[in-house]
């Protein structure tokens, strides 16, 4: 299966000043482009190259994987996002939330902090259990919350060159501003599957 690049539901420009177009020149446009472009070179003639994104997260290692994971997952972060963002979450999935974390603003406070405090790269995950429980996961590197049996509704990217172009070395700032543009639609959708 030859995997292609996804297309943003939004104009690269659509979620300044919070991620700038220059920022997703670089993030999508080159990132996540050499990620598939990698994976497309590393598939024929593997078990793996008929398979889907999840099935690859799943059971494959090395280089395979970390390509597979970082297209999975950056098509699942820039999917969360909208211009018309700064909700906030309702229904089943806030009470969720507040069973979990005790409140969203709560909620809020803690995944910023895990996300600031992994050291180097990754990402950082909201994620439900079979029973639709949620919590945090810490993933460094291209780790995927998939691989554990969880369900993820919301990423936060934590590499640099996703926030480094328009935050320098602020990264809980670049966290704390992306609640504004996210697309809380979408996450109450993940929950509800």
């Amino acid at each position: 299966m030859k995997f292609e690049m996804p297309i943003l539901p939004y104009e690269k420009n659509a979620l300044a000043p919070v991620i700038s177009e220059e920022t997703v020149n670089f993030h999508w446009g080159k990132h996540v482009q050499a990620y598939v472009n990698n994976l497309n070179n590393l598939l024929p003639n593997t078990p793996f190259e008929r398979a889907s994104l999840e099935e690859i997260i799943k059971k494959a290692e090395g280089g395979i994987f970390n390509n597979a994971a970082q297209v999975w997952n950056h098509t699942f972060y820039f999917h969360s996002f909208t211009p018309k963002g700064g909700s906030r979450p309702t229904g089943d999935l806030l009470q969720a939330i507040n069973a979990a974390f005790g409140n969203f603003d709560e909620f809020k406070k803690q995944f910023v902090a895990d996300g600031a405090s992994i050291f180097g790269s990754g990402w950082v995950w909201l994620v439900k259990d079979a029973d639709k429980k949620l919590s945090i996961v810490k993933a460094p590197n291209a780790e995927n919350p998939l691989r554990n049996g969880f369900t993820p509704l919301l990423t936060f990217d934590v590499w640099e060159h996703a926030y480094y172009l328009d935050y320098q070395n602020r990264r809980p700032d670049h966290l704390n501003s992306l609640w504004v543009i996210i697309n809380w639609d979408i996450i109450n959708e993940r929950f509800l599957k």
